[in-house]
């Protein structure tokens, strides 16, 4: 008898067009991808499927045991052929092979595909792996089913799980995750083990199946996609709170509004050229709004322009301007960025602020700072949420 899991059982009924498991060590997820090709194979006798890993040996200690294992368990007699890393079935073959050289995914076709630990290889490797596993994944199905094309992984960072399922997500894309603690046939040790091995940060990925900057750290941890989201759009009533940092090329402004006591971030301004040019896509986009702007508090004597103060092109406009006399320490901003995403004070419209979002849940720390290269949207939402929600402080009108 074989047990199945209920994440398992998620992943192996889904018939999306590509399905995503993602999930920690040890939560069977390679089982499941083993399970469900097997199944498509029954599901398409006569018709080949691709089982798909980052390297042959991986391939030999990893698949052929558990095709094996699995086939066996389900009566379905085989035999393996390892010089062509192909299972040849009473239902008909199970093709393998390494993505480790794309170039090489050629000279046949099946119906269905899977890759196992798809986040394994760089993610420029992925995209052209994916090129070529699509071109296989052609064979003509039955009653004019799609073929599908599945994936299962430990979350290694932001990589391709993580811009395949969630950064450009679709109808036609299912991400299931699972923890290893979701897996109740484990060890009882095996948990605080890997608690021995791995960093805080590693441990969201390899336990608990989370996209995290594991090479250094996110910085906005208590940030997530899901709880801080929220379907608030602009109103014609609403005034809008604008977090603003001013950088030349690199101006960035988050929009917001807020409804008794709780903000969210309806809309994002990223890398305009200077103060004019945000300013004046914000009255465009906005006429009928009172603007109320939270900028970088160097904006009273820096110039993004040749002649006038950012504060003083922000008045032309006809904005507001609330801010401090000094910025805060920048780990009191982030500080505070965490606490409201923790105790759902802020929330993100993450379809109207789609690159605010990637910044929140991919931004680490280089050098003990906040990587300066892509941070400045979050720079912009830190100083408005710093002054409405930042701890006692005296609050200067500009």
């Amino acid at each position: 008898m074989i047990r199945i899991l209920p994440h398992q059982a998620k992943f192996l009924k889904s018939n999306a067009v590509h399905t995503g498991l993602v999930a920690g060590f040890g939560s069977g997820k390679s089982i499941a991808a083993t399970i469900k090709t097997i199944e498509k194979k029954k599901q398409y006798p006569n018709i080949s499927v691709a089982y798909y890993l980052p390297t042959y040996s991986l391939i030999k200690d990893i698949a052929f045991p558990n095709f094996e294992k699995y086939l066996q368990m389900m009566g379905i007699t085989y035999d393996l052929n390892k010089s062509d890393k192909e299972f040849n079935t009473e239902y008909g073959k199970i093709i393998m092979r390494s993505i480790d050289s794309p170039e090489y995914i050629i000279g046949y076709e099946v119906g269905y595909s899977l890759i196992d630990e798809a986040d394994i290889p760089p993610k420029d490797k992925m995209r052209q792996v994916l090129v070529n596993v699509v071109a296989r994944n052609r064979k003509k199905l039955p009653n004019g089913e799609h073929n599908s094309l599945d994936f299962v992984s430990t979350p290694e960072g932001f990589r391709f799980m993580y811009d395949f399922f969630v950064k450009n997500k679709d109808e036609n894309r299912v991400l299931v995750k699972a923890r290893t603690k979701d897996n109740p046939y484990l060890p009882s040790a095996y948990i605080e083990t890997l608690k021995g091995i791995y960093s805080a940060t590693e441990l969201e990925a390899y336990l608990n199946g989370e996209f995290v900057n594991i090479t250094s750290g996110n910085v906005y941890y208590a940030f997530d996609r899901l709880n801080n989201h929220s379907d608030r759009e602009v109103e014609d009533s609403d005034i809008l709170h604008v977090g603003m940092d001013f950088n030349i090329n690199q101006m960035c402004a988050i929009v917001n509004v807020i409804d008794n006591g709780i903000a969210t971030a309806v809309a994002e301004y990223i890398n305009y050229y200077n103060t004019d040019a945000v300013a004046s896509k914000i009255k465009q986009d906005f006429p009928n709004n009172r603007v109320v702007v939270y900028p970088d508090a160097s904006g009273k004597n820096r110039k993004t322009s040749a002649a006038e103060t950012d504060i003083n092109i922000l008045k032309k406009y006809n904005f507001g301007i609330k801010a401090l006399t000094s910025n805060p320490f920048v780990r009191d901003r982030i500080n505070t960025m965490n606490k409201v995403f923790e105790n759902q004070t802020v929330f993100i419209n993450t379809y109207k602020c789609p690159i605010f979002t990637e910044h929140l849940e991919t931004i680490g720390y280089k050098n003990d700072e906040p990587d300066k290269s892509i941070n400045h949207s979050t720079d912009a939402m830190g100083y408005f949420v710093w002054y409405n929600y930042g701890k006692a402080k005296p609050k200067v009108y500009l």
